[in-house]
Formats: C-alpha cells, structure tokens, sequence
C-alpha cells in the first residue's frame, strides 16, 4: 500500500504484506483501510493510516474464504461479501458456495469475525462479487438485499440451480444474519430451475416502505 501526497509523490509505504497472495479488496473508513488478500485463508488486515508517512499494520484475521467487498455496517463493524473455499484432493483451493460476514473491528489489533452465514454450494454466484451497486443496504431499515443464483451440489461435479432471483437478509449485532425473504422473477419446478438470464433480478430499490 502506497500513500501519495496532492502531487501524486510516495510519502509512505508497507510492503510484502502478503508475499504471494492477492489483493481482493479494500475499504477506507476514517483513518483505516481495511484490505482483504487471499490464497488459502482469507487474511482481513487493519491499516492505520493516521501519519501519511508511516502507514501501520495494527491487526489481521486469518479465517476460511475470501471477502470480494466490504461495506461498512458503522464505525466499529463491516459486512464482507465473499465465497468459501476449501482444499480439495488434489491440495488446490476451490470455491464453495458464498459466504457473508460481519466483522467487529472495534479493537483494532484483535478484529473478530462477529457472524457469517454461508449461502448455496459451488456455483452459487451474485454480481455483488464485481459490482458493489447490485447491494441494497439500510441499517435503518435493517435490510440487506443483493441478486444471487443459488446452486445445490447433487454429485460430486455436478451442481443445479436451485433459486433465481434476490434474497433479502435482516443484520442485527446480537442475531447476525436471518433470511426476510426471496424474490424471484421465475418458477421452480421439481425443486431446481435452469439459468434463464431474461429472468434475472438485477436491482432491488425501496420507495418508502415498499
């Protein structure tokens, strides 16, 4: 992470955070970034960037998964989108299915993972992973809302999808995560749907209280 001043010039620096892992994502809030880097666990670093000159690493958590984006819950706690992993027989990573978490930074230097939800198996998928606009988020409201494909695992490399649409989850510090609702633009027959992409939620919005 590099720290440049108004005329794009190095003014501090940290490196080698994570030799041979990837950055996959980053959130600034006050004088913190959070960054989330990934090759076998998912590693959620807590950066200090209150002396420009000397950005500090105060804390990390190491746990299974990754986060593709952090959004903040408030000033203490951030909710990452992300996927499970585990190790297959062959001792690579692969992915498993999406995973939600809200981690408690308030103590900088021990952040915790607070709760998590896991969602579908392997080929479950939502545009949340690459476009932060697919999220609805009102903590006054209590309402979190992204479009997702859910896929069930009926064999050992085979995978069907077993919802379309948008899922609608509530966020409370005490309770974690509970599913409100699904919407979905297409039926489901014998349990499993086919990917029709004209039937895709995309979008979800509230206009009051509708």
């Amino acid at each position: 992470m590099y720290v440049l001043n108004m005329n794009l010039e190095e003014v501090g620096a940290i490196e080698e955070i994570a030799p041979g892992e990837k950055i996959y994502s980053v959130r600034y809030m006050g004088n913190r970034a959070y960054m989330v880097t990934f090759r076998k666990v998912d590693p959620l670093f807590v950066i200090d960037l209150t002396s420009p000159e000397n950005p500090t690493i105060l804390g990390k958590l190491k746990i299974p998964g990754y986060s593709d984006y952090l959004h903040p819950y408030d000033e203490n706690h951030i909710i990452g989108f992300g996927e499970n992993t585990r190790i297959n027989e062959y001792g690579g990573v692969v992915t498993d299915g999406m995973k939600m978490a809200l981690f408690d930074v308030s103590n900088p230097n021990n952040p915790k993972e607070l709760h998590s939800v896991d969602i579908g198996d392997r080929g479950t998928y939502s545009e949340i992973l690459n476009n932060h606009k697919a999220l609805l988020f009102s903590k006054e409201k209590n309402i979190i809302a992204f479009p997702i494909r859910i896929s069930e695992e009926i064999g050992e490399y085979t995978t069907k999808s077993k919802f379309q649409g948008a899922i609608v989850y509530r966020l409370d510090l005490e309770n974690g995560f509970n599913v409100k609702g699904k919407i979905a633009h297409d039926e489901i027959e014998d349990g499993y749907i086919y990917y029709d992409y004209t039937k895709v939620v995309e979008r979800i919005i509230y206009i009051n209280d509708s």
